[in-house]
């Protein structure tokens, strides 16, 4: 599938090629291959157990693989290529490359001795490099971006869970990543704090953030995403564009799935 605008095809920016995952004799992932284009929000949705977290957890390099590749921006990730073999990077370099990934995680772990504005200022000041000035102005947009411009001195157990969920978001944001990760961003929260979380997220595709989500929230998915992945024992089943794959699926199995699930 390629993703085109009025400027042409936009460029694959994330790659899964073949990526397997074990855990014992357990397959969680197998040979999963899956193209994530700029600008696109790829919704990741699927039964427990899928592989859905564990996808993004290997592209994040939260897990390792054994089998496969991941690209980031045609960069391999987790490995550098020496003559006919591949070397694991060392952490160094890889810390460098999951800068490049924001990950958004079910629980918020933020630093509940640190004010909201110095959660998301300690990734920029202490990795990027930015100055406090700079890093708190950063704070300050981003925390209006997700409606939360005053909380900025507040601490994180005086928030709600949504409010935390939205400043990690914004945390995940300052560090200027090129691809959004999200775990089930909602399934922490009780029901009534959903909507704020994915109206935010919902905002952010609408402002072209280039991002994977894996959820359980069909709706959202059919809104604000672009295409939708449907998994199950470790494979992708059915993919295509969000809206008409969700109203007319062409596997009975994602069809069974979403009756259960609407």
């Amino acid at each position: 599938m390629t993703v085109s605008s009025s400027h042409g095809p936009k460029r694959k920016i994330l790659r899964a090629e073949n990526v397997t995952k074990h855990y014992g004799r357990y397959v969680a992932l197998d040979n999963v291959s899956l193209d994530v284009h700029e600008g696109e929000v790829v919704a990741i949705i699927g039964p427990s157990g899928s592989g859905k977290s564990t996808l993004i957890r290997c592209m994040h390099q939260l897990e390792s693989l054994e089998g496969g590749a991941i690209y980031l921006d045609d960069e391999l990730l987790g490995f550098r290529r020496h003559k006919n073999q591949l070397l694991a990077l060392n952490a160094k370099a890889v810390a460098r490359q999951r800068r490049e990934l924001g990950m958004v995680f079910q629980q918020f772990v933020l630093f509940p001795h640190m004010t909201v504005a110095e959660n998301i200022m300690e990734g920029p000041t202490r990795v990027l490099g930015d100055s406090v000035a700079d890093a708190r102005k950063l704070a300050e947009h981003l925390l209006e971006r997700v409606g939360l411009s005053h909380k900025m001195d507040a601490y994180p157990p005086q928030l709600s869970g949504g409010q935390q969920q939205r400043v990690a978001i914004a945390r995940a944001l300052a560090m200027r990543p090129k691809v959004l990760l999200f775990d089930e961003p909602t399934s922490a929260l009780d029901p009534e704090l959903v909507g704020e979380v994915l109206k935010v997220v919902t905002d952010l595709a609408k402002a072209g953030k280039t991002m994977v989500v894996v959820t359980h929230e069909i709706g959202f998915a059919r809104e604000a995403a672009d295409r939708v992945v449907f998994m199950e024992n470790g494979r992708i089943v059915e993919q295509g564009e969000a809206c008409s794959t969700l109203a007319d699926p062409k596997t009975d199995r994602l069809r069974t799935f979403l009756s259960r699930v609407m």
